[in-house]
């Protein structure tokens, strides 16, 4: 028997009228108790089950180590399976993971893991065995790498390409300390390897006196396969088996010479890279190009090799890297055979593999989905739209028209800076480029953004995906500043449809105006509407709709925030005597004006509603506005605290933000109360 979860929560049902009105009265609460037992029959681990601790791991002779890298593995199977996360780079690092805890004395030494998709065996025995089944579940451990959680998360992570940067500066602040004695280790995929920052790191790196090893997980995949010169290079280097053994020979001769000074690091680079051309025909190692030792590649599921390895070159002074080859899914058949729609399955089989199916009832299509459907249609009949995506080309579903139309499509791998000024230079040429960037990974593309497309008024056409609350992914991957931190920027136009309707109109506008950078914003998941392709029309920029009029209070939103609110407005209108409008303002940028002149001199009570953070976003452009132009009016704002927002399910993180049906109903009921009792006041 396991116990599952305990908790209290706020309890809403709004078949239950009664009810809800307790929840949002001001003076009265009422809770339910929640709670699961899961009955269920425990796996015995021979070696696993005794693991706590990498010091317990240490106890157990290298010869058993596959054994426990087959139980690690099932483990993660098991789990995945019945709560979902990422399975496929989790299973591809297993032996990486118990030889580098084996090897090195965490959490004294540091372990930096680059996005953290592969990091659930590091957590599973550093002490969470126990607690992994409550995985990017709210309250639960992070999905990523955290230092919040535990000691041995050297480093928070969740965005790719920093785990260079961040050990390095680890590594030298140890030098400075005089901890000779600490190791820090970066472990990166070859995926995160095309980001900039990575090089930037790897630059650094050969110019500062550090002994940084990072070990380099190339498994060749990303989430999509990886696409770049970087891969191929990379790929060409797991061929020449015979200089990796020479190379590894004339070091431990060095070695044992007592060669491995400052000197003798030149004089061994010098062989390698004479040996390396001379085997491949090649010109230098990129790595030791920069005077980084390079060894590799090696099998990265040996892990008996691995341990043997690492120990024979963890207290090599002097930056070095280790060049790992794994098999992304490794030991689990379907997610070997389809690394992509592996990468995070959702619920599955984990005897059989078979995904688990859905509700066989019509829903709503993804956002996503509309959005790959919408540019294949609006590529058919303008061949000037280009498509771009930084690595994720099935995440953002532009394989719909990747399939179709290859040669306008470009996958620029993990390089979301390069996305952007790339499509700016497609737009200087009089290309229409959609560039698809996740919103909390458009932050990455900042200057960017500013310094090559809006600066200029080069028509990029910018579709953040995942905009607002994602959910089980957590602080790192919630889409909440995109509203505040593009509202800054001149020329852009700044939209956010409620529907699948209104993202295809707004994508045909972009397209067909072709005037200026035009941002759209949309979240995960699934939309509102069951018939959502529609025959797309022109919109109007910069103008909002009213969608119900009322005469007490103004409700306005953005965004897909009009769909609860409506159901919120239907609720208070049907238990009180207030009247409510609403507005749909659409457009951040330009806002309606002639709209918000109307609404200020009408009304006296509004709410903002928006998925983003309050400060600076939607709220504070309608406050603003009002102040500016002498309206005396009481305005709430509704949206993200200036907090991070932890990881959970969607659902469960509005409603703890009140961003839900019930939440906003509460407002309203409250503002309704404040109303009534100044009404009575003026009796």
């Amino acid at each position: 028997m396991r116990f599952v979860g305990l908790h209290f929560t706020q309890f809403i049902s709004f078949n239950n009228k009664k009810k809800l009105s307790w929840i949002i009265s001001p003076k009265k609460y009422y809770f339910c108790l929640l709670y699961s037992i899961e009955i269920m029959t425990e796996k015995t681990y021979k070696y696993l089950q005794k693991i706590d601790s990498p010091d317990d791991l240490k106890t157990i002779p290298k010869e058993s180590l596959p054994e426990v890298c087959d139980e690690l593995r099932q483990f993660i199977i098991d789990e995945v399976s019945k709560n979902p996360g990422h399975l496929g780079s989790n299973l591809g690092s297993v032996e990486l993971t118990v030889a580098l805890h084996y090897v090195f004395n965490t959490p004294y030494d540091r372990i930096v893991w680059d996005v953290g998709h592969q990091a659930y065996g590091h957590k599973i025995i550093t002490g969470r065995r126990d607690r992994f089944h409550t995985n990017r579940k709210l309250g639960g451990i992070c999905g990523f790498p955290s230092i919040f959680e535990s000691e041995y998360d050297a480093f928070g992570v969740g965005h790719a390409s920093t785990s260079i940067s961040a050990a390095l500066g680890m590594s030298v602040a140890s030098l400075l300390k005089k901890e000779q004695n600490r190791r820090v280790v970066a472990v990166i995929g070859d995926g995160s390897m095309t980001g900039g920052l990575a090089f930037e790191g790897l630059n650094n790196t050969s110019m500062d006196k550090n002994d940084l090893l990072i070990v380099l997980n190339d498994n060749q995949m990303a989430i999509d396969p990886v696409h770049g010169g970087i891969t191929q290079y990379l790929v060409d280097m797991t061929t020449s088996a015979t200089y990796n053994k020479l190379r590894f020979f004339i070091y431990r001769a060095f070695r044992k010479l007592g060669l491995i000074s400052e000197d003798g690091k030149k004089r061994l680079l010098s062989i390698g890279n004479s040996l390396k051309a001379t085997l491949t025909r090649q010109g230098g190692n990129i790595f030791e190009g920069l005077n980084i030792r390079y060894f590799g590649p090696i099998d990265g599921h040996d892990v008996k090799n691995m341990v043997k390895v690492l120990n024979e070159i963890k207290d090599f002074k002097g930056p070095k890297v280790l060049h790992c080859i794994t098999k992304k899914g490794k030991g689990y058949e379907p997610a070997e055979n389809d690394a992509v729609k592996w990468h995070a399955p959702g619920f599955f089989d984990a005897s059989t593999g078979e995904k688990k199916a859905g509700s066989s009832v019509p829903a709503p299509p993804l956002f996503q989905d509309v959005f790959g459907e919408t540019l294949l249609e609006l590529a058919k009949q303008n061949e000037k739209i280009v498509a771009i995506t930084p690595a994720m080309p099935s995440g953002c579903s532009m394989t719909i028209m990747q399939r179709v139309i290859p040669e306008r499509v470009y996958d620029v791998g993990i390089a979301e800076g390069h996305s952007v000024t790339f499509s700016a230079g497609l737009a200087k040429e009089g290309m229409i480029p959609f560039c698809n960037v996740y919103s909390s990974f458009m932050q990455r593309a900042y200057d960017n953004v500013i310094h090559d497309v809006a600066l200029q008024k080069l028509p990029v056409i910018m579709c953040l995906d995942r905009a607002g609350i994602v959910g089980s992914d957590g602080a790192t991957h919630h889409g909440a500043f995109d509203l505040a931190y593009m509202r800054c920027i001149p020329n852009l136009v700044i939209a956010a449809p409620r529907n699948e309707h209104e993202l295809r109109d707004m994508m045909y506008t972009a397209q067909l105006k072709n005037e200026s950078p035009f941002v759209i914003r949309y979240p995960r998941g699934k939309g509102s509407l069951i018939d959502w392709r529609n025959e797309m029309r022109e919109v109007e920029i910069g103008k909002g709709v009213c969608l119900k009029t009322g005469d007490d209070v103004a409700v306005l939103t953005i965004g897909t925030m009009a769909i609860p609110a409506a159901e919120a407005i239907q609720y208070i209108e049907n238990e009180s005597n207030l009247s409510i409008a609403h507005y749909d303002m659409r457009f951040l940028k330009p806002l309606d004006e002639a709209l918000l002149h109307e609404i200020g001199r009408k009304y006296k009570q509004m709410i903002t509603i928006e998925d983003g953070v309050i400060n600076g976003g939607f709220g504070s452009a309608v406050l603003e506005f009002m102040a500016d132009h002498g309206y005396t009016v009481q305005i709430k704002r509704l949206g993200i605290p200036d907090a991070f927002v932890e990881h959970g399910s969607p659902e469960e993180l509005y409603a703890m933000l009140g961003l839900d049906a019930t939440g906003i109903a509460r407002t309203m009921e409250q503002i309704s109360f404040r109303m009534t009792t100044k009404a009575r006041n003026l009796i």
